[in-house]
């Protein structure tokens, strides 16, 4: 069993580190926030009043940060004070350092030059699955770095997530994630269209549901998170659009692909078309809802 910082113990963070106390590791957590911390000693890990006490002693540092420039600032605090040991002596162990943020390529890149000159190891392993992913355990990681980081990391990977995939090197775990929202921002997007056609034809939800999610229009966007209630259990449209995955994150992860796609000289017409959808919906105070009630935008024009 090892010994893991935990950095970042809010909505994602904290179910994640709870799974890996629950597999049996030693889990060393902090997060600013007061109730993330008290949440997260509930679950049986032990908190800290900084990142860099958390780190202290730590094989393994996992981070679970808003942003790139956190990401960054964060492990280079860690390197400044402890050194790359796992518990920062000299002529220790090398550290494994596993980032499930959601950040650029760029950035991901720039956060491994940093830990690979303190002498560790880097992988930059984001997540898909959203709140329930993480409290269940079932997180989908793609990962990108060294085959045999990715060896290292993907034991304690497997206490949070079902599917753990190497993509190759450092970044292409970002760019995977990058490529992988877009897709589900069109689809839920398309999908919203399509019901709300459906509606003012006079078609049923529940018909509608039948059919395509047993015919060539079936996607996650419709048979887990249908944005509708009371066609599908685990739809956020069960709860007011409580979310999953909430439209302020999408529009990140949107920002993100554009990103990639404007320096990689990409046209991704229908991502960029999503991402002005999402903007415009996040802009109107609905960051906060599950990104699947953007249907609620489409219903609104006529």
């Amino acid at each position: 069993m090892s010994t893991i910082a935990f950095i970042g113990l809010g909505n994602m963070g904290g179910p994640m580190a709870a799974n890996l106390v629950s597999a049996g590791h030693t889990v060393r957590g902090f997060d600013l926030s007061d109730a993330a911390r008290a949440t997260a000693e509930e679950a049986g890990a032990y908190t800290f009043d900084s990142a860099v006490e958390a780190a202290d002693g730590a094989e393994v540092v996992i981070t679970m940060l808003p942003n790139g420039g956190l990401v960054k600032q964060v492990i280079g605090d860690i390197l400044e004070a402890t050194g790359p040991g796992s518990a920062g002596s000299e002529g220790g162990p090398e550290r494994l350092f596993i980032d499930s943020s959601t950040i650029a390529v760029t950035e991901a890149r720039e956060a491994a030059e940093l830990v690979q000159a303190a002498g560790s190891c880097f992988v930059d392993a984001p997540v898909s699955g959203g709140m329930a992913g993480a409290q269940a355990g079932t997180l989908a990681f793609m990962v990108g770095g060294d085959k045999n980081d990715f060896d290292a990391a993907k034991p304690l990977l497997e206490a949070m997530g079902r599917s753990i995939t190497h993509c190759g090197g450092i970044g292409n775990g970002q760019a995977v994630k990058a490529c992988n929202n877009m897709i589900l921002a069109v689809h839920q997007i398309a999908l919203a269209e399509a019901i709300v056609l459906g509606e003012r034809l006079g078609l049923d939800h529940q018909a509608f549901f039948d059919v395509v999610s047993n015919a060539t229009g079936a996607s996650w966007a419709l048979i887990t998170n249908a944005p509708v209630p009371d066609v599908v259990p685990t739809s956020p449209a069960n709860k007011d659009f409580a979310p999953g995955f909430a439209s302020a994150l999408m529009l990140k992860d949107l920002k993100l692909a554009m990103a990639s796609a404007e320096e990689t000289h990409t046209d991704t017409v229908l991502g960029r078309i999503a991402a002005g959808q999402y903007a415009d919906f996040v802009d109107a105070g609905n960051g906060g809802l599950d990104f699947s009630a953007i249907i609620n935008e489409v219903r609104s024009k006529k």
